[in-house]
C-alpha cells in the first residue's frame, strides 16, 4: 500500500529534522549534529525525497532550527 507523503517545505523545520534521522540514524551523535558543515546539510536536505523547496530559498535561520530540531529528533530516539 503506498500512501501520499505531503511536500516537506523549509519551514517545516521537525519534518526535515525527522527525515535527516530517518535517514542517517545514530551514525551521527548530538555533537556530531552540530559540526555538520550547513554546505552539507543544505545538500542533504535537498535530497529529501518529497523536499520541495530550492537552495536560492535556504536561509541560515532554517538551517540552525533544523539541525536544532534533528539534535531533539536524536536524543529522543536514544
Amino acid at each position: 500500500m503506498t500512501y501520499f507523503e505531503p511536500p516537506i517545505h523549509w519551514q517545516d523545520h521537525e519534518d526535515i529534522a525527522m527525515a535527516l534521522y530517518e535517514k542517517f540514524g545514530d551514525d551521527f551523535t548530538e555533537a556530531k549534529i552540530y559540526r555538520i558543515r550547513f554546505t552539507d546539510l543544505l545538500d542533504w536536505i535537498l535530497t529529501l525525497p518529497n523536499f520541495e523547496g530550492t537552495r536560492e530559498q535556504a536561509t541560515e535561520g532554517h538551517l540552525e532550527q533544523i539541525q536544532a530540531k534533528w539534535v531533539y529528533e536524536w536524543r529522543d530516539n536514544q
